[in-house]
């Protein structure tokens, strides 16, 4: 495995984790937290914290065996359109104030999807040999 791919998959890694550990603790903040300044309960996050570890360990596991990185990257482009979906939707535009925007929701579902294009890009382009 290409050794600029396997660090990017351990940089998810580190990143779901610091993640799961933000939503674990409450620490609203972007990029950790994606919809950091909506309405939220403490139980849903500790929720979203362990199943945000499950991610973590299969990106663990994608940078330890290449034959799991496609499962990894389909999840993550899924993350990408399933936040999409989101930021597009009624639910979250109920809970916004009026005039309060999205686009930092959209910057880290951005984020979310770069991640994803240069990490199937490597992937891709890596040599077999």
């Amino acid at each position: 495995m290409p050794q600029l791919l396997r660090f990017g998959l351990l940089a998810l890694v580190a990143y779901f984790f610091c993640m799961a550990t933000a939503h674990f603790f409450g620490i609203k903040v972007p990029i950790l937290f994606i919809y950091y300044d909506t309405p939220f309960y403490a139980y849903q996050d500790k929720i979203i914290s362990f199943a945000v570890l499950s991610y973590a360990g299969l990106f663990y596991a994608a940078a330890r065996d290449i034959k799991v990185v496609p499962i990894a990257l389909a999840v993550l482009g899924m993350t990408a359109l399933g936040l999409a979906s989101v930021n597009m939707s009624e639910a979250l535009g109920s809970v916004l104030a009026e005039g309060q925007s999205t686009w930092p929701y959209w910057a880290q579902t951005g984020m979310i999807a770069g991640l994803w294009v240069i990490l199937t890009v490597l992937y891709v382009k890596r040599s077999d040999t």
